[in-house]
């Protein structure tokens, strides 16, 4: 299977570009392909189907936009590229936030989603993100609050219920992972309801 693809855009079609891998042209079906420019040099994580008729490349700019398609298509009644034209109306973390606040609203409102289909997305895939939403989209400048909300998320709280927390913590630069990871602790506790 074709797990990344990185070379420059020779061509740009109406739903996919065509990237020069070494003399070689692999046409990747994204998202929006009028964002590229020719020459563009480009890295995308790719997913390849493999079907009876057609070998195809669906490709992502982020790891995080894949990892939110790869679980989409995992879902009844979404194909891959269904599942891609999603990402021409919303970002991946717009998704994951639409599913994680069951807003079925938000996701009927995406191309070739229906009512149905999008009560369906969320019954799949809440409380399925949480290794997605710790990657690079939700990043912060200080390493310290990163490494602290990969041990709160691996105790079992989900990053979309530590924002408040992470907006107190992440400016401090002045604690250490112990320190810190022990303060974020203590204001969970203090919670009315908890978690």
């Amino acid at each position: 299977m074709i797990g990344f693809v990185q070379g420059n855009i020779r061509i740009i079609r109406k739903e996919s570009v065509v990237i020069d891998v070494h003399g070689v042209g692999y046409e990747v079906f994204v998202a929006n392909p009028y964002g590229f420019k020719i020459e563009d040099n480009v890295f995308l994580y790719t997913y390849h189907q493999v079907r009876e008729d057609a070998s195809l490349l669906f490709g992502f700019l982020k790891e995080a936009d894949y990892e939110v398609f790869i679980r989409l298509i995992n879902v009844k009644g979404i194909g891959p590229k269904t599942a891609l034209n999603l990402f021409s109306a919303c970002s991946g973390a717009e998704m994951i936030e639409a599913i994680e606040n069951d807003d079925v609203k938000r996701l009927k409102s995406l191309p070739g989603i229906g009512a149905k289909t999008a009560s369906q997305i969320v019954l799949d895939l809440k409380g399925k993100f949480v290794s997605v939403e710790t990657t690079s989209d939700v990043k912060t400048k200080n390493p310290v609050w990163d490494e602290v909300q990969e041990a709160l998320v691996a105790l079992g709280y989900r990053a979309n219920q530590l924002t408040d927390i992470k907006k107190e913590l992440s400016p401090r630069e002045d604690l250490n992972v112990d320190s810190m990871l022990r303060m974020a602790l203590g204001m969970i506790a203090k919670r009315k309801g908890g978690f």
